[in-house]
């Protein structure tokens, strides 16, 4: 009896596990720290080199200068039907180099179940290898492939200023968006917060903390008054939080203060959200009227919802998921990716398409490579299905 196709290829993505895990170490290897220029040049091309060894050379292929930041490569592979989809993903990590040479995990996670752990593994290197693997499983299943355009950007940890006008232009040019960001716990991503990074500026008077500390005016100490104020702003029931995560100042001990600064992290799940934010971060009073204070508010991503051209997005995903045997449950999550500046353009995204796992952001962050198989199985049997634009699923079935 001759195996359906979604268990062809789900065995065939199960008879190349080790390959696929292989590059996934591969990239892990090379540390790709947002901040390190020349890394994540090395990064770049190491994936370009990866792509082109499982695929061949693009059709078509751009790197867009990211001058403070690093590049974004484009490559584009001709599929054999009418669709185009775009594959998202970043190459960066928010880890220092040099982490990984300091890094020693239990072969194990705390289930008992085996795991793989490295700087970024699981977010998000593993998702970059699992996507050229679906494109590369596709085309050998025989079964028509849509135009497939990679996007790898490396400043995404640090809100892809240099790379948003590529993604949003990639994203208009193509039918859907599959974002290879990690999993929520298998679960792929319809909503995240947006994202505010704000940044608070104390002037203040300096003197001499001895001698004339009357004459001086605290920048730390109007930036405390500010900062505590500015948490209470948050609102979990909402869904807003605040986080401060940066603060510097002052020049010695025994002046006070002149300058002093706070970034702070700030999410939110609705725009009405956003302006209430702002208006209650301006309203923000110090005691000390010789402070003055300087609100920059930069919000970088805009909220991302399940909006009506995604749904149909999402049904497919679950009818492949289905067809390999498995659900695909869906979920909204508080951080922000890139699959927020395609949402708010109104165009169809599916995000957390990635790594199965844990521990984003944090030491010990870790995959199961057991699931790696499963995972490129349903990009590859969803890149099938779109090889039609999904516009047109209806009229053509």
């Amino acid at each position: 009896m001759t195996a359906s196709p979604a268990v062809a290829l789900t065995a065939h993505a199960q008879d190349v596990s080790s390959q696929i895990v292989t590059d996934i170490l591969t990239l892990v290897r090379q540390e790709t720290s947002s901040y390190d220029l020349p890394a994540l040049s090395a990064g770049r091309d190491l994936l370009r080199e990866l792509v082109v060894h499982r695929l061949g050379r693009p059709d078509h292929e751009h790197r867009h200068p990211g001058g403070a930041c690093a590049d974004t490569l484009t490559l584009t592979y001709t599929g054999t039907g009418p669709g185009h989809v775009a594959l998202f993903g970043h190459y960066d990590t928010v880890w220092p180099t040099g982490t990984l040479a300091g890094w020693n995990q239990a072969p194990t996670a705390s289930d008992g179940r085996d795991k793989l752990s490295g700087p970024g593994i699981f977010d998000m290197k593993t998702g970059l290898a699992q996507g050229i693997w679906a494109l590369k499983l596709a085309r050998e299943s025989g079964a028509p492939v849509p135009t497939v355009t990679f996007l790898f950007n490396g400043d995404e940890e640090i809100g892809s200023h240099s790379s948003r006008p590529v993604i949003e232009q990639v994203a208009q040019q193509a039918d859907v968006t599959l974002v290879l960001e990690p999993t929520a716990h298998g679960a792929v991503k319809t909503a995240r917060k947006g994202t505010g990074m704000f940044q608070v500026i104390a002037s203040g008077v300096e003197s001499h903390a001895g001698l004339a500390p009357q004459d001086g005016a605290s920048a730390i100490t109007a930036l405390s008054e500010f900062v505590v104020a500015a948490a209470a702003i948050a609102d979990p029931d909402r869904g807003t939080t605040i986080n401060p995560g940066l603060i510097e100042g002052g020049s010695a001990t025994n002046v006070v203060a002149g300058h002093a600064t706070a970034n702070i992290d700030v999410r939110v799940t609705t725009e009405s959200e956003q302006d209430r934010v702002d208006a209650e971060f301006d309203a923000i009073q110090v005691s000390d009227p010789r402070v003055d204070i300087t609100i920059v508010h930069g919000w970088n991503r805009p909220p991302m919802v399940m909006n009506t051209v995604s749904a149909p997005l999402l049904d497919l995903a679950r009818e492949v998921a289905g067809e390999q045997g498995r659900q695909l449950p869906d979920t909204a999550v508080g951080g922000a990716s890139d699959a927020n500046f395609v949402a708010a353009l109104g165009l169809p995204v599916l995000c957390g398409m990635g790594a199965v796992g844990d521990g984003a952001h944090a030491q010990g962050e870790f995959i199961y490579p057991d699931t790696v198989p499963a995972q490129t199985a349903l990009i590859a049997g969803l890149l099938g299905r779109l090889a039609k634009p999904l516009r047109n699923r209806a009229t053509a079935a």
